[in-house]
């Protein structure tokens, strides 16, 4: 299985948080990262966006059908970000849209098993795949981007 962790692109600072929306910077992160994705990611890709408004107009900019998962909202939790992707059992990758610290955290405990909160820059992808060759599963990081670099 594949998960990709995308964090949502520069937003608006504000209240209430779900409203918060992407700044024009933003908008140019979620559009050059998204079209990244497009070019890399499976058809068959399920995709999880945080309901949050930010989150939202980061996934629209891929510009491919999605579901709201208040699982991987802000304040999400590792266990809960993992199991609404079907990690690391499901057939189809998932790529999740959402938020520091969940993403970081989400990130370290697949490398290091320990819960930490790794800094994923804002747009910033993380895709790791799952292996599985008989034994124990590997966690393998396949790649990290960011729109910098895309």
């Amino acid at each position: 299985m594949d998960l990709i962790l995308w964090r949502h692109a520069e937003a608006e600072p504000g209240v209430p948080d779900l409203g918060r929306r992407l700044t024009a910077k933003g908008h140019r992160q979620a559009e050059r990262v998204g079209a990244w994705l497009d070019r890399h990611l499976p058809d068959d890709t399920r995709i999880l966006v945080s309901p949050a408004e930010r989150a939202q107009q980061t996934a629209a900019a891929l510009k491919r059908p999605r579901a709201t998962a208040n699982a991987v909202g802000p304040g999400a939790t590792v266990a809960a970000v993992l199991a609404a992707a079907g990690w690391p059992d499901a057939r189809e990758p998932a790529l999740v849209v959402g938020h520091q610290p969940t993403l970081g955290a989400v990130a370290a405990y697949l490398l290091s098993g320990e819960e930490a909160y790794w800094a994923v820059k804002k747009a910033g992808v993380w895709w790791f795949s799952n292996r599985d060759r008989g034994g124990p599963s590997d966690v393998v990081l396949r790649a990290v981007t960011g729109p910098d670099l895309v």
